[in-house]
């Protein structure tokens, strides 16, 4: 059974999705702000958190942002009334899984919940195959049709980290801060370039996509009913 924390500041709709979850088979917990949040976290470990953005007197950027300076991998979600392109690319850019708009649709929810869940099982699988696509984080290979992939160690983490989060959009300084040296000298332009190789080296694979989005960075993109796990 997953559990679920809902950080919502408006009683009713914290009452109404934890309700929703908890007859849905999980096992969710709603608070009221992000200090009675961090008591929850404190006594449990969540497998997923749910979050608004505008509340007080921690709003859900300063929260999203503390978890991810000791937490890389609970898989967050943001539910807000602002539907801007700015606090999209913010919530994206600290590191958020998902973002919904309000009102929201308690399947639609679920179903982002589940998806969500299903890539946190395959980064800790370790291994992924995706079609004529098989990568090992153990061995640190990648082969393509039972090829060996010629890939860098950084290539091959860029790719890994694409592939563990489908559709998930990162941004290039997202991707710079994990697999750079912060004292590096290199642009955030310097993610292009490895792209580029990534996508040439990837160019038989009828499977998998690593997408461009304009404006934030890129995402991987492929056909889940190639995807399998061990």
């Amino acid at each position: 059974m997953h559990k679920v924390l809902i950080v919502e500041d408006d009683a009713e709709l914290n009452k109404s999705l934890t309700s929703y979850l908890l007859r849905h088979g999980f096992d969710a917990k709603g608070v009221l702000d992000v200090n009675e949040a961090y008591d929850a976290m404190y006594e449990m470990k969540f497998d997923i958190i749910i979050t608004d953005i505008m509340m007080s007197p921690v709003n859900g950027f300063e929260f999203a942002d503390a978890i991810r300076s000791s937490d890389k991998s609970v898989p967050i979600i943001f539910v807000s009334a602002r539907d801007d392109i700015s606090a999209k690319a913010r919530g994206f850019q600290i590191g958020i899984d998902d973002y919904m708009v309000k009102p929201i649709n308690l399947e639609e929810l679920e179903l982002r919940i589940n998806a969500l869940m299903r890539r946190a099982m395959i980064i800790s699988s370790k291994h992924l195959e995706i079609g004529g696509l098989v990568i090992d984080t153990d061995e640190h290979t990648a082969y393509l049709e039972g090829q060996e992939l010629s890939l860098t160690k950084r290539e091959f983490d860029i790719l890994y980290k694409l592939l563990s989060y489908p559709k998930k959009t990162f941004t290039r300084t997202q991707l710079m801060d994990e697999f750079w040296d912060s004292e590096t000298a290199s642009s955030s332009r310097t993610v292009d370039v490895y792209i580029t190789r990534l996508r040439e080296k990837l160019s038989a694979c009828k499977n998998v996509q690593i997408v461009t989005v304009h404006g934030l960075g890129y995402k991987a993109v492929y056909s889940e009913k190639a995807e399998s796990q061990k």
